[in-house]
């Protein structure tokens, strides 16, 4: 009955751990001519995969913030030598910087792991329609749809060359 009226069932391999990789669903699903596609469980399913993408990009942060907080080594401040005073500490500004860019980019995958936990995820924060999968699996922590971002830009460049 379901293939008269042009719909295709695919039977999806999964790893031991009962998991499968989104992406190459949806680019067979696109290589397919599939326009549509529903999946049981799909919000479980694509807020499963947010959320491992979101926890792993986190921890690896962390881990990468760690590295550089005990890697960090005050000697080159206190040396004699004032041009390697001057390297160390703007090596020292850089690194806070990073460091600061993360932390900000740390509250963001919060953010989306709560929205995630309150069924927001995906939802552009301007309009309230969907984000989209392509723009989310680019950017996980996006909150604004491509349309609604480039909106959002084209205001930001006018107020800024006035």
């Amino acid at each position: 009955l379901l293939k008269k009226k042009g719909i295709k069932l695919i039977k999806l391999k999964t790893d031991k751990n009962n998991f499968f990789d989104l992406k190459f669903v949806l680019k067979q699903a696109y290589l397919l001519g599939c326009r549509n596609l529903l999946v049981e469980g799909g919000k479980t399913l694509t807020d499963t995969f947010f959320k491992k993408k979101l926890l792993d990009w986190k921890n690896e942060i962390i881990k990468s913030n760690s590295k550089i907080l005990f890697v960090n080594n005050d000697q080159e401040i206190s040396s004699p030598d004032i041009v390697d005073q001057a390297s160390s500490q703007t090596e020292k500004t850089v690194e806070m910087r990073t460091l600061n860019r993360q932390r900000k980019l740390l509250a963001k995958i919060d953010q989306a792991i709560n929205k995630i936990k309150n069924d927001t995820y995906g939802y552009c924060e301007e309009t309230g329609e969907p984000i989209g999968i392509k723009r989310l699996v680019a950017r996980p922590i996006a909150t604004l749809s491509i349309e609604a971002q480039e909106k959002h830009e084209r205001n930001e460049k006018i107020f800024a060359d006035s």
